[in-house]
């Protein structure tokens, strides 16, 4: 497993589809994923720690997660099958550790917004790494 950080988000307010790029955090390889328009700017408003009014689903989750007393740990993108990225939340609660899957868009909001480090399998930067941004 490898620790990678939030690249880039590039935002493309004529398309639905929107792009955020990993990087390894100890190396040069980096991978595209794309993601929806809302994930897009979850992510942005996390990493520039903007906050909105009422809370949105991202921020519902967190604070659901503060209220029972979860904790996020880390996220890992953990596969890649037919060009679509799969994610897991790996959360602890009372020292139980859970698993639980997730969109990478929604375990990556989730993880700027808490500073929460980020894996990916090294499965996946192989077949990742072969895709052109």
């Amino acid at each position: 497993m490898v620790q990678a950080e939030l690249a880039r988000i590039i935002l493309n307010e004529a398309d639905e589809r929107q792009i955020i790029v990993l990087k390894e955090c100890d190396g040069q390889r980096s991978f595209p994923i794309v993601i929806g328009i809302r994930e897009a700017q979850a992510i942005h408003r996390g990493v520039h720690g903007l906050r909105h009014e009422r809370p949105l689903t991202h921020d519902l989750m967190l604070s659901v997660f503060d209220t029972v007393g979860v904790r996020l740990e880390r996220v890992i993108v953990n596969d890649l099958r037919d060009g679509t990225f799969f994610a897991r939340l790996i959360v602890v609660r009372d020292g139980e550790t859970y698993d639980i899957d997730s969109r990478p868009s929604d375990a990556i909001a989730l993880a700027v917004q808490r500073e929460t480090p980020i894996y990916v399998e090294e499965k996946v930067f192989d077949e990742a790494c072969r895709f052109d941004i």
